[in-house]
């Protein structure tokens, strides 16, 4: 299946399961891969055909910069709902969200959830 890619959107937000999560916020990073198919639009050149990826990125980013959310599992999964909701022509999608700078104890790049869901028919 053809595949749109948006990777490394970044936001500020406040998710997270512990108090200063909550109150001080953090960084996070975005992932997106939308399943559909693409022949129509790569022959049409029409956005109509598509999904236009400034639309993609307003609505993560109202979930990342939204109400917090204490794990970033319920994050993607808020993510993929309204996907799935926004965009008819979406048949998969997987998110992916990264919290660089969480705060737990230990030396790691970052944490990371990640997720694939399909449209139900």
């Amino acid at each position: 299946m053809d595949k749109i890619l948006i990777n490394q959107m970044a936001f500020y937000g406040y998710h997270g399961l512990f108090p200063e999560e909550n109150k001080l916020g953090q960084r996070f990073y975005v992932d997106v891969q939308l399943m559909l198919d693409l022949k129509k639009s790569s022959m049409s050149d029409d956005m109509n055909d598509s999904i236009n990826y400034g639309d993609v990125y307003e609505l993560v980013k109202e979930i990342m910069e939204g109400k917090p959310k204490n794990l970033i599992e319920a994050v993607a999964e808020d993510i993929a709902k309204d996907l799935f909701h926004e965009f008819y022509l979406l048949k998969a999608c997987t998110v992916k969200v990264t919290k660089p700078d969480p705060p737990i104890p230990g030396h790691y790049q970052s944490v990371a959830v990640e997720i694939t869901r399909e449209r139900a028919e």
